[in-house]
């Protein structure tokens, strides 16, 4: 039975639920949180992504870009690396699934050929090679299943051809994407597109019934900056490359760390003040979760009671009654 309380309730999670684990992909938003009307539903799925986050520990999915083909031989070599020279099958963005020499052959001719000719050299990216991973134990075809899916949803106007790797301990998939698109319009991924990515293929293994999350590093409490590919491969090699500080400390990082804690107080503070016992229980496993966050156990953080739900003005991009930022430690302790 509802707790008399949980419309409030429900609306502090909805309104600092979405800011903390939709952020940046309203899309993704709409299709779990939204896909009913009413502040209900949405705060059930809020409920179950602090769930996953702070008591089953999801795992976090990966999708990154290793890289991209300045030129047809670039496109070409990538394509023979992923499918291993044909031996592995590939499926292009119609669904036709491939497999040897010849079909690559046949692959290369199309990508070159097919739209806006692609020469053996560019000056610029004509495809973005992107990989799409969980950890060990996930059922392989249920990643490629859902990679199928989010490149469905993500890259429909572009050329793409998928190769999925199940014999490794991490399942992914390799996704060779076309640059420019069939209406001329050039794919370039950001930050927020990369943020975005994730948050989709996430949702899509959460429809074949696999845990995935897709939260910020922020959200975690992480401050680690991981080397890209194209850097690791290059000290390899040889080629000498600044190395990145090992943790986050620019001003936009501590700004959005910030932002997180203050999202996670207020779902702490709702929850505590829900008649659900359940609720109450995951305020205390909420709690317990930010102050394990490194960036904040030297920090006195006061959780409290619930605040009364903010008001939201019209673009939800700030409340007219803010809560008060968390202390920082007191002087002599």
């Amino acid at each position: 039975m509802p707790s008399r309380d949980s419309p409030s309730v429900d609306g502090v999670l909805v309104e600092w639920g979405e800011r903390l684990f939709y952020r940046s992909n309203r899309i993704v938003a709409s299709r779990e949180a939204r896909l009913r009307s009413g502040v209900g539903p949405r705060a059930a799925v809020i409920r179950d992504r602090i769930r996953a986050t702070v008591v089953r520990r999801a795992p976090q999915v990966m999708v990154k870009v290793t890289g991209g083909g300045r030129g047809m031989a670039a496109i070409a070599a990538h394509f023979r690396y992923i499918a291993k020279g044909g031996r592995l099958p590939f499926e292009d963005d119609r669904g036709v699934v491939s497999e040897g020499r010849e079909a690559l052959r046949d692959l290369v001719w199309q990508w070159q050929y097919g739209g806006a000719y692609i020469g053996e050299t560019s000056h610029r990216r004509e495809a973005f090679n992107i990989m799409l991973s969980m950890p060990n134990g996930v059922d392989a075809l249920t990643v490629q299943h859902a990679a199928r899916e989010f490149a469905l949803a993500e890259l429909g106007d572009h050329a793409w051809v998928m190769v999925l790797h199940g014999h490794q301990a991490n399942p992914h998939v390799h996704l060779s994407v076309r640059a420019e698109g069939r209406h001329g319009q050039r794919l370039n991924p950001r930050k927020v597109d990369l943020q975005r990515w994730r948050e989709t293929f996430a949702e899509k293994l959460r429809g074949w019934g696999i845990e995935a999350e897709a939260s910020r590093q922020a959200a975690r409490g992480q401050v680690r900056n991981y080397e890209p590919l194209w850097r690791i491969k290059a000290a390899e090699a040889g080629r000498s490359t600044s190395a990145r500080e090992r943790s986050k400390s620019s001003p936009a990082a501590a700004r959005s760390r910030e932002e997180a804690v203050e999202a996670w107080i207020n779902i702490a503070r709702g929850l505590a003040a829900s008649d659900n016992p359940a609720d109450r229980e995951m305020a205390q496993g909420v709690e317990q979760y930010v102050r394990s966050m490194p960036f904040v156990r030297a920090r006195d953080l006061t959780f409290g009671r619930a605040q009364a739900r903010p008001e939201v003005t019209a673009d939800r991009g700030a409340s007219r009654e803010a809560v008060p930022a968390p202390r920082g430690p007191e002087r002599g302790s």
